[in-house]
């Protein structure tokens, strides 16, 4: 049967059964919930041994599996399914840069009743980012499922070891094989030893959100083709004889939203979106409201103290009124008393479309840095730019206890495909903030960052994100929560749902 023409490397395919398995590498949910596996040698760990870690980790990062979530009791469960893998790397027309494809087919599918969940991953997480969503679905059904990073994903290149992620995971030095990403050579004189790291959502320089939903509908074709290699006896398989359901969070339901949009050939049963991370035509994209949130919400913490956070309240009340104050110096708050800059910085916010549910989680999400992390890559990745030309000053390392470079060990290189979230600080690898100084030091960045979103081919870049609310596929919808703070619905789905409904596509 012929390959796919947007294929970019072999396709490897691995069994999975008597011990191991597709939705818990043989764990089950204790071993999920259990104590971190680990290699015989750490610094050169097996593929096998790469995989089941992943698989463990990116159950962790999407899934509550902790005895008082509900997993396992309320909802959900990890039996154990045996079957067959199959990943490559593929990539879009004009694209620089791979992305990941992974399709897992249970024993126990059926060709007689045929169906196939394609599920992008949330985030930038890597291939297996989506194992707790899709999978956990669609697997125990008998269902083949697909997987794409969406040009995101873990394969973090070491600039110091010139070492990236080959097929099976492993690290790998350019040039001996195919690699998940490698940014290429530095320009001349740039010093190949410098121990940063580069990762492909923000350093591809292909502007991967653009093509999330294209990346989408190349899983799609990859699980078919998946299909026709694993049952050749009952090939072909076509969504004119196979159920193809749409599954995705995030990052990976905006994906799907953008993949329905494009699919005029109504390839989709269905598409179900969760929490999507979708422009809307009309609304602001997400770097214009979090620009908006890493500004202002450290200081309206003040007027709004009393909801979830992880840091201690006093952490919160110092680091709230130097923000109030930076803001106030920098002439982006008019007000002169503390309480009055987090009442303006709140009213800001609010008049910027942030509501109350979703500024509750103000106090957790300012904790882990979001904002600033997100502005970082999304910035980096609009601009188009590699990693020799930091935007703003932003570079990705291994840090020391005087926040210096270092040079990772063999052992975190091989740990950052498994442990990794996609976007730094994540397994080890952390945000290096050029632009840092003064008693507010992550503020100059920002402004930094604020000013370069204006640029007129980064506004072009980010434009070509925005959705178009006219999807295709038959049926489509999206479940969102209303205390979601991180992808407000208020920015996100529900100006979707209302753009797409009155353009008659009906959108639930």
């Amino acid at each position: 049967m012929p390959a796919l023409p947007f294929l970019r490397s072999e396709i490897r395919q691995t069994t999975h059964r008597d011990g191991d398995d597709l939705l818990s590498a043989g764990l089950g949910l204790a071993g999920l919930r259990g104590n971190l596996v680990e290699a015989a040698d750490p610094a050169a760990p097996t593929a096998a041994e790469l995989r089941r870690r992943a698989i463990q980790q990116n159950w962790r990062g999407i899934v509550d599996l902790s005895p008082t979530g509900g997993f396992g009791q309320t909802y959900g469960a990890v039996p154990d399914v045996p079957g067959r893998e199959l990943q490559a790397f593929a990539a879009l027309s004009g694209a620089r840069q791979p992305h990941r494809l992974l399709a897992q087919i249970p024993d126990h599918f059926d060709p007689q009743r045929r169906c196939l969940v394609v599920s992008p991953v949330s985030g930038s997480r890597g291939v297996y980012g989506a194992i707790g969503v899709g999978g956990a679905w669609g697997l125990p059904k008998g269902c083949a499922v697909v997987y794409t990073d969406k040009g995101a994903g873990t394969g973090f290149f070491d600039l110091a070891s010139q070492e990236g992620v080959a097929l099976d995971g492993r690290r790998a030095r350019r040039g001996e094989t195919a690699l998940e990403f490698d940014p290429g050579p530095g320009p001349q004189g740039f010093e190949s030893g410098w121990p940063g790291v580069a990762f492909k959502h923000a350093h591809s320089g292909d502007n991967p959100e653009a093509g999330w939903g294209l990346h989408t509908l190349q899983a799609l074709q990859f699980g078919l083709h998946a299909l026709d290699l694993a049952f050749p006896e009952q090939a072909p398989f076509t969504p004119d004889n196979t159920v193809i359901i749409g599954l995705g969070i995030s990052n990976g339901g905006g994906a799907l939203l953008r993949a329905a949009e494009a699919d005029q050939e109504g390839w989709f049963d269905a598409v179900i979106a969760g929490e999507p991370n979708i422009v809307a035509p009309g609304s602001a994209p997400l770097i214009e409201y979090t620009m908006q949130a890493a500004l202002y919400q450290p200081c309206a913490w003040l007027a709004l103290p009393n909801g979830p956070a992880l840091a201690a309240p006093e952490q919160l009340r110092a680091a709230a009124l130097q923000r109030c104050a930076s803001l106030h110096a920098a002439g982006l708050l008019s007000a002169s008393e503390p309480d009055d800059q987090a009442a303006e910085a709140l009213s800001r916010l609010q008049a910027g479309g942030w509501e109350p549910a979703a500024l509750s989680q103000m106090g957790v999400l300012m904790a882990i840095d979001v904002w600033r992390t997100v502005l970082a890559t999304y910035l980096q990745a609009y601009a188009q730019a590699d990693v020799y030309t930091p935007q703003c000053g932003y570079r990705f390392a291994v840090l020391g206890p005087e926040r210096q470079p270092l040079a990772a060990s063999a052992a975190a290189r091989a740990a950052w495909w498994t442990d990794a979230s996609g976007v730094p600080p994540s397994a080890g690898v952390a945000l290096l903030d050029g632009l840092a100084n003064g008693a507010d030091p992550a503020l100059p960045g920002l402004l930094c960052a604020r000013e370069q979103i204006q640029r007129p081919e980064v506004r072009a870049a980010i434009e070509a994100t925005r959705g178009t609310a006219r999807p295709q596929s038959s049926r489509v919808a999206i479940v969102h929560g209303q205390a979601d703070g991180l992808i407000p619905m208020a920015f996100s789905s529900r100006p979707y749902a209302r753009a797409a409904n009155a353009q008659g596509h009906v959108v639930r």
